[in-house]
């Protein structure tokens, strides 16, 4: 299967690869989902970089606690999407394959250990409306899809 791509690959840039990990995290019965607000204003869905010696899945339990101050029990796996995008925050291009879950269930256990980030509970298609990357967008649509089969 191949595996979706989103933005534009320029041949004259050097692309930094960025294995990333991200999860869809609802409440109100699967009625809202959580997105994390960078301070530049883009929202996106939470989650983040992949560290070296991390699996995707010990990815999302660190980013869980850092940005939402969650645990989380991983329902499934969606799938992989790549993107493609300039960071102006970071001056660097990234070629971003990211890998998406959705948690089954939740626990608040602290208070966010980043405090950069906004955090907004908003309904499924506002959500998707919000997110800026198209690889989000991808991941809940994916995951809409398998609820209504």
């Amino acid at each position: 299967m191949e595996i979706p791509t989103f933005g534009e690959k320029l041949n004259q840039r050097d692309y930094k690869k960025r294995l990333g990990a991200y999860i869809i995290v609802t409440r109100n019965n699967l009625q809202e989902m959580v997105l994390v607000q960078a301070p530049n204003g883009a929202y996106f869905l939470p989650g983040g970089e992949i560290e070296k010696d991390e699996t995707k899945e010990q990815a999302i339990a660190r980013e869980m606690l850092e940005e939402l101050g969650i645990e989380v029990v991983i329902d499934c796996y969606l799938g992989q999407a790549d993107e493609y995008f300039h960071s102006r925050h970071r001056a660097t291009d990234y070629h971003n394959p990211g890998y998406f879950f959705v948690a089954a269930s939740w626990t608040q256990v602290c208070e966010p250990l980043e405090k950069c980030n906004t955090i907004r509970w908003v309904s499924i298609d506002e959500g998707i409306e919000l997110l800026k990357r198209g690889s989000h967008k991808w991941a809940v649509k994916v995951w809409q899809q398998q609820l209504k089969s």
